[in-house]
């Protein structure tokens, strides 16, 4: 018998000083058997970096045709595909010849660190590529706040995130390792 997602809601007031985008949504994330909290609450902080009304969550580990969010056109156009990890970067070409922007959220310390260095030469090479890094404290910090129901706040200003929830405040700033922010 397959094990099934677990479903956590998310109820997220999102002001976005850099983009001028203020809005508060409800979000329903389904964590995958083989996702931790930590994996999934960057796809989480994806979401709140890029929030849009079009911004939607793929179906992710489940199937390698889709990314963890996207945003597509009413004509099936793909403006954004976000990414959360250290994917192969053959996937991450195929993924930049379908849509307009790539955007890639990896974490893991040392671990990403090593992954970006053994594919910097060939990603370097992908014009509409954006690459961040996230600290290891800050996901782990992240990862703290994960809750079957969770009421999430987001300020985001000079691209400095702060997070809070359950009375717990988290400033989290990607590191730009590559591309247009």
């Amino acid at each position: 018998m397959a094990l099934k997602s677990t479903i956590f809601k998310v109820d997220l007031s999102l002001a976005d000083m850099d983009r001028n985008h203020y809005a508060d949504y409800s979000l329903t994330l389904a964590r995958h058997p083989s996702e931790n909290d930590q994996r999934m609450m960057v796809r989480l902080l994806a979401f709140m970096r890029y929030a849009d009304d079009l911004l939607t969550f793929g179906k992710g580990l489940s199937t390698d045709e889709e990314p963890d969010l996207w945003i597509k056109d009413l004509t099936g156009v793909i403006d954004l595909w976000l990414l959360v990890g250290q994917p192969d970067e053959r996937w991450l070409r195929k993924a930049s010849g379908r849509a307009a922007r790539v955007v890639l959220f990896t974490y893991g310390g040392r671990v990403a660190q090593m992954w970006w260095e053994q594919n910097r030469a060939t990603l370097e090479k992908i014009a509409n590529l954006t690459v961040f890094r996230l600290a290891p404290e800050d996901t782990q910090a992240l990862a703290a706040l994960a809750n079957r129901a969770m009421r999430l706040q987001c300020l985001i200003q000079d691209g400095e995130m702060l997070i809070t929830g359950e009375g717990e405040s988290i400033r989290i700033d990607p590191e730009l390792v590559f591309g247009k922010p």
